[in-house]
């Protein structure tokens, strides 16, 4: 009798331990500008470059792209058959025929046990047509993420390529973005874990770009992951990984630098560095 007592007694704080535990969601998560504006505006070959790229985010949980433009269906030959793929507005209606879609593509090789909803928005200002980096031919914005994992965890993670060019009428359209951003964020994401990642077009080097990257972290009480972490000497740094904690919902940065592996015997295979951020939540 005595010993059916401490076998349930001992399967019982069993039990008890392990409700307790807390399971942890681990990803691998590229950050890649991809350089894929139409041929005629570029000088290599982005018809060779885009199935590499693509063949490399099999190493990633994650994959969020930007100026993912004229070359998706090079980059989507070189995925994984199972990998979900969201692919941002493809732009080009009547008030503007000419042009293109956001360019932003978020990649997922995790589990189906997943759930993943992803909205697109399109942002409400741009800078430049016939001058500047001629942003307004873009319909450039921002992807909301939501994941859910089978614990019911959320994390959400904004993939997004804000306006470029380093003329006033850039940086206060920048400073626009960035407030849609926050509003959005704001409205739907609440208090959630969050990462925010991209091709801002912050440039690391401009005081005046600085103070917009610094509100807006304040705003959303963002953390930059790679701070104090030195990219290539070859790069301008204008992509970031920011990101967020939440209560009892804490984002641990297990490793995080840039992938030297994305270049061909042609050299690098986009004019930007591949960040990577492995974390765990």
């Amino acid at each position: 009798m005595k010993f059916k007592t401490l076998f349930f007694l001992v399967a019982f704080l069993s039990t008890e331990i392990f409700s307790e535990q807390v399971v942890e969601n681990t990803y691998k998560i590229l950050v890649y500008n991809t350089h894929g504006l139409p041929e005629v505006f570029i000088k290599d070959n982005p018809k060779y470059r885009f199935p590499i790229i693509g063949s490399k985010t099999k190493e990633y949980d994650i994959s969020l792209i930007q100026e993912d433009y004229a070359h998706h269906k090079e980059l989507n030959s070189a995925l994984k058959k199972e990998s979900n793929v969201f692919r941002g507005p493809q732009g080009s209606n009547l008030s503007c025929p000419f042009c293109t879609g956001s360019g932003l593509t978020s990649i997922f090789n995790i589990s189906k046990d997943i759930i993943i909803e992803v909205e697109n928005e399109t942002f409400d200002t741009c800078s430049g047509w016939l001058r500047g980096a001629n942003d307004c031919f873009a319909f450039k914005g921002f992807q909301i993420i939501k994941m859910i994992s089978p614990s019911k965890e959320e994390l959400y993670i904004v993939n997004t390529h804000m306006d470029a060019g380093r003329r006033d009428s850039d940086r206060k359209a920048r400073k626009q973005q960035l407030a849609q951003i926050t509003r959005a964020v704001m409205q739907k994401v609440r208090e959630k874990p969050l990462i925010v990642a991209g091709d801002l077009n912050l440039y690391s080097k401009d005081p005046e770009d600085m103070k917009l990257l610094e509100k807006f972290k304040n705003d959303l009480n963002l953390i930059d992951s790679f701070k104090d972490v030195d990219i290539g000497k070859q790069w301008p740094i204008l992509d970031y990984i920011l990101y967020r904690n939440a209560l009892r919902k804490e984002i641990t940065i297990l490793n995080l630098g840039e992938d030297k592996s994305f270049k061909s015997d042609e050299g690098p295979l986009s004019d930007h560095p591949a960040l990577f951020i492995e974390l765990s939540f």
